[in-house]
C-alpha cells in the first residue's frame, strides 16, 4: 500500500503563484509515473501533469508554459509549481502514484483562485 498526502493549497488572487506537495509513504519504493489531476465543482476529473521516475512529463494544454511539475525520488515527493493562476484553474487538486500497475491516490488539496 502507498500513501499519498497533498500540501500547499489555498486561496491565491488571479496572477499569483503556489506550489502544491505530494509525499508518498507507506511502501513508495518502486513508484512509477506521478501525476496531477484536478477536478473543477460541476466537472470531470482532468488530467494536469505527470512526471515519470527519470523525469519525463505531460502537461495538459491549459497549464503548458504555466505549470511545472517536479519530483524527488529520494524523497518520494512531487511537486507542481503553477504560476499565473487564474479562476479557471480553481478545483481540488490530487496527486496519484503508479505502482506495480495499481495506481493510488491522495485526498486532495483544494486550490481557488479568486479576487
Amino acid at each position: 500500500q502507498v500513501q499519498l498526502v497533498e500540501s500547499g493549497g489555498g486561496l491565491v488572487q488571479p496572477g499569483e503563484s503556489l506550489r502544491l506537495s505530494c509525499t508518498a509513504s507507506g511502501n513508495p519504493g518502486s513508484i512509477s509515473t506521478m501525476g496531477w489531476y484536478r477536478q473543477a465543482p460541476g466537472k470531470q476529473r482532468e488530467l494536469v501533469a505527470t512526471i515519470t521516475r527519470v523525469g519525463n512529463t505531460n502537461y495538459a494544454d491549459s497549464v503548458k508554459g504555466r505549470f511545472t511539475i517536479s519530483r524527488d525520488n529520494a524523497k518520494n515527493t512531487v511537486f507542481l509549481h503553477m504560476n499565473s493562476l487564474t479562476p479557471e484553474d480553481t478545483a481540488v487538486y490530487s496527486c496519484n502514484a503508479v505502482r506495480y500497475g495499481y495506481v493510488y491516490w491522495g485526498q486532495g488539496t483544494q486550490v481557488t483562485v479568486s479576487s
